[in-house]
């Protein structure tokens, strides 16, 4: 097949076009519902959606919900509020800090932090991170946690695999808090819940099963992360939006997705994956993207190790299959 720098490029009139008719027609018609609920977090894929939401229902059937807790960075906010502000649609805020205290997600996290630093607590920012070296040498997928003290001291330690996932099941409780609040609005208004996830997020397992994977539709699932940011022109996305690099917010210390989780610029990244999702060789790819054809090989088994490790988020719940009845003898 022909690969080249330009395969991911996109008519955005067109494609714009063609996912607003799909939201009006599954909210409205295939789902049944009123209207639309979703998350809105500062962020561009939210953004993205939020502006053909708007295009395909009105602004006056939409709920724009921004969820922050207490470890939420400030930014989120206010950015989610500027582009509620831009496209008309009334933003409501649910702090999610209590259920979160509740269900014990800072204090079951915590508990494995110190497990690595005994002198953390509540003054200090947390973070976790893959290694950066995807490219440079031969790495595993290794998660490491880093705190920075009240003074700004800087620590750093690999994670145990019992620690790492007791942080990640602890932190998971923030993506479902939410979700819960997506559908009790969606409810109490006779609305579908609309996702945001791109293809890297859903397709690379970068999201949280119940919790940001819940939706009733996921229209944007389809394009590319680097495709995403060519529609934000033509939908007139705020520029404050589009220069800060996309986030998790899920820890204290700012952490870019890049860092963790997907490893590469998501310019790089969506080219590779494309090529190693359509079988390129390793060595035309390489051509491309200017890379030598060993760097183009550790992330195409990054790619591989990251949809495999991820597949059950993928499943959907699995049941009892009835045996066939009994042939006469």
């Amino acid at each position: 097949m022909s690969f080249h720098r330009d395969v991911l490029k996109l008519d955005a009139e067109a494609e714009t076009n063609q996912i607003v008719r799909q939201i009006h027609r599954d909210v409205l018609t295939t789902l049944g519902k009123r209207g639309g609920v979703m998350g809105v977090s500062g962020g561009v894929d939210s953004a993205v959606v939020l502006a053909m939401a708007v295009r395909a229902l009105g602004p006056e059937r939409l709920v724009a919900l921004i969820l922050p807790e207490m470890e939420s960075s400030p930014e989120s906010a206010r950015l989610a509020r500027q582009v509620c502000r831009q496209f008309g649609v009334h933003a409501v805020v649910e702090d999610v800090t209590a259920p979160l205290i509740g269900f014990g997600c800072y204090r079951r996290r915590d508990a494995a932090v110190r497990a690595l630093f005994p002198e953390y607590d509540s003054t200090y920012r947390l973070k976790i991170t893959l290694p950066e070296t995807l490219l440079t040498r031969d790495t595993l997928s290794v998660y490491s946690a880093t705190i920075v003290s009240p003074e700004g001291e800087i620590k750093k330690k690999r994670l145990k695999p019992d620690q790492l996932r007791q942080i990640v099941a602890a932190s998971n409780f923030k993506q479902r808090s939410r979700a819960a609040l997506l559908y009790y609005h969606a409810e109490l208004n006779d609305y579908a819940v609309i996702g945001t996830p791109p293809k890297n997020e859903h397709d690379l397992g970068f999201f949280v099963k119940y919790g940001d994977g819940a939706m009733d539709l996921r229209p944007i699932v389809h394009l590319y992360k680097s495709q995403i940011y060519q529609l934000t022109e033509y939908l007139d996305v705020p520029q404050e939006i589009l220069v800060r690099p996309p986030t998790s917010d899920t820890y204290s210390a700012n952490s870019t997705q890049q860092e963790f989780f997907f490893r590469l610029p998501f310019e790089m990244l969506d080219l590779l994956w494309y090529a190693w999702e359509h079988e390129v060789p390793a060595d035309d790819a390489a051509n491309v993207v200017d890379l030598t054809e060993e760097q183009v090989r550790r992330a195409y088994g990054d790619f591989s190790r990251k949809t495999k490790t991820t597949e059950h988020l993928r499943t959907p719940p699995l049941g009892c299959v009835a045996p066939a009845e009994q042939a006469p003898v």
